[in-house]
C-alpha cells in the first residue's frame, strides 16, 4: 500500500538526487574533462621496434611487452592522459596530449635503457678508458645480469655522496649475481647502458640482492635512469619514425566546432520532440538532460580521455536515446487511436515497445563491442563512448521517461489525447 501511494514521489526524488550527484561530479566541467590530443594539442609519436640477433622477429607478445614498458616509463612524467596503441606487429603509436615537456618524452622513448653488466678484464677496462675507438661492448662477455633482473631502482647517493642508482634484484637475478660475484672478487664488472660503458666498479665482495650503479652522473641523470629501470628494460631497441606536434590552437578550434555541432544537434532534437509529441516530448527532453548528466559524470569520474571520435559517439548515443522514445510514443499514439484511455495507452505502449527498443540498443551495443575489440586508438574511444551512451540511453528511455509519464497520467495532470500527439 505504501509503495503504490508514494512510488511516483520516490522515483522522481531518486531521479532528482541522481541528477544532482552527476552535476556535482562533473562540475567544474573545464577542470574535470580530460581532453585528448586532437582537442588540446600535444605530441604524437610512431615508434618502431627493431629486431636484434636475440629477437629476430617482432611478435605480438613482444610488442605488447614493449608497449607496457613504454607506458610505465612515460607515465612517470605525471600525466594520466597518455594513449598507447599497437600498429601492425612492430609499431606502437603514442599520443601525449597537453604534455608540458615533449622533449623529455621523446628522450624517454628514444633511449632504450638496456642495462647490462658484462665482464671485461682489467686490461680491457684500462684500454676502454684510454682509447675511445675501442669497442668495449663487443669485447665483453655474456651479460651477468640485465635491467630485466631488477625488481626496483631508485635515485640516491653512494658512500662518497655522489649521485647513484640504488637497485634491488629479483630472486632469480640475485642468485645469478651472487654466484658470479662470489667467484670474481677483485675483478671489474663493467656496467653498460645502451651498449655504452658508463662505469667499471671492482667487485669487493659477493653481492646478492642490493647494489649500486655508479658513473659520472648528475642528479637528473640518476632520476631518469632509475625511472627507466623501474619501468622495465626494453628487450629490443626503439626508433621514432614519425613525430607530429599538434598545436593547442588547432585543438581549441576543433573543440569549439564539435561542441557547437553537438549543442545544435541537441537543440534540434529537443524542439522536434516537443513539437511532434507535446507532453511526452517535453518529458523525453527532460529525460534527455538526465542522460546528458549521466554521460558527463561518467566522462569525469572514470576518467575518459575525450577525443573528437568520442564526442561523435556521445552525439550518436543521444540519437539512440531519442529513437527509443519515438518508438514508445508512436506506440502510445496507436493505442490512443484504438480508443484506450491515456493511462492504459501509456502502460500498453511502454510494454509493447520495450522489446523493439531493447533489440535496437542491443544491436548497437554488440557493434560497439566489436569496434572496441578490433579497433585501435581513437576507434576504441568512439566505441567505448557509444557503448556506455547506448546503455545509459536504454536506462533513461525505459525508466526515467516512464517514471515521468506514469506520474503525469496517474495524477491525471494531462489526459487529452491531443497533448500526446494523437
Amino acid at each position: 500500500m505504501f509503495w503504490f501511494r508514494w512510488k511516483h514521489l520516490i522515483k522522481l526524488t531518486a531521479i532528482v538526487v541522481l541528477s544532482m550527484l552527476c552535476v556535482v561530479a562533473f562540475t567544474p566541467l573545464k577542470q574535470k574533462m580530460h581532453l585528448g590530443l586532437d582537442l588540446q594539442g600535444g605530441l604524437r609519436a610512431l615508434v618502431e621496434l627493431e629486431p636484434t640477433p636475440q629477437y629476430p622477429t617482432i611478435t605480438g607478445d613482444l610488442q605488447a611487452e614493449e608497449l607496457q614498458v613504454l607506458e610505465d616509463r612515460l607515465n612517470s612524467l605525471g600525466t594520466s592522459e597518455l594513449s598507447f596503441s599497437k600498429v601492425g606487429t612492430d609499431r606502437i603509436n603514442i599520443e601525449m596530449p597537453g604534455l608540458r615537456d615533449p622533449e623529455e618524452a621523446i628522450k624517454l622513448i628514444r633511449e632504450a635503457a638496456v642495462l647490462e653488466m658484462r665482464p671485461l678484464t682489467k686490461a680491457q677496462v684500462a684500454r676502454a678508458q684510454s682509447d675511445p675507438k675501442f669497442n668495449a661492448y663487443a669485447a665483453s662477455g655474456p651479460p651477468v645480469i640485465t635491467g630485466a633482473d631488477m625488481a626496483s631502482a631508485t635515485p640516491g647517493t653512494d658512500a662518497a655522496g655522489q649521485p647513484a642508482v640504488l637497485f634491488t634484484l629479483t630472486a632469480a637475478g640475485a642468485r645469478k649475481f651472487y654466484n658470479w660475484t662470489s667467484k670474481h672478487i677483485g675483478d671489474p664488472l663493467p656496467i653498460f647502458l645502451d651498449k655504452k660503458l658508463i662505469s667499471a666498479p671492482i667487485i669487493e665482495g659477493a653481492i646478492s640482492t642490493n647494489g649500486e650503479i655508479h658513473g659520472n652522473f648528475t642528479t637528473d641523470d640518476v632520476v631518469r635512469l632509475a625511472t627507466e629501470l623501474s619501468a622495465g628494460s626494453l628487450k629490443v631497441p626503439t626508433k621514432i619514425i614519425e613525430i607530429e606536434n599538434v598545436g593547442p590552437t588547432l585543438g581549441a578550434i576543433d573543440l569549439r566546432k564539435s561542441l557547437l555541432a553537438s549543442l545544435a544537434g541537441l537543440g534540434v532534437v529537443l524542439v522536434f520532440m516537443l513539437a511532434v509529441y507535446r507532453v511526452p516530448g517535453l518529458l523525453a527532453d527532460v529525460a534527455l538532460f538526465v542522460y546528458c548528466f549521466l554521460m558527463l559524470a561518467y566522462v569525469a569520474i572514470v576518467p575518459v580521455t575525450l577525443t573528437l571520435p568520442g564526442i561523435a559517439g556521445f552525439v550518436l548515443s543521444i540519437g539512440m536515446a531519442v529513437d527509443a522514445n519515438v518508438l514508445i510514443f508512436e506506440r502510445i499514439k496507436e493505442e490512443l487511436w484504438a480508443g484506450r484511455t491515456t493511462r492504459a495507452a501509456v502502460n500498453v505502449g511502454f510494454k509493447r515497445a520495450f522489446w523493439t527498443v531493447f533489440d535496437s540498443h542491443v544491436t548497437t551495443i554488440v557493434g560497439a563491442l566489436v569496434l572496441y575489440w578490433l579497433g585501435t586508438g581513437t576507434v576504441k574511444g568512439f566505441a567505448l563512448t557509444l557503448l556506455v551512451g547506448t546503455v545509459f540511453s536504454l536506462l533513461t528511455a525505459v525508466n526515467v521517461t516512464r517514471a515521468f509519464m506514469d506520474a503525469v497520467v496517474d495524477y491525471d495532470l494531462v489526459t487529452a489525447p491531443a497533448w500526446y500527439g494523437a
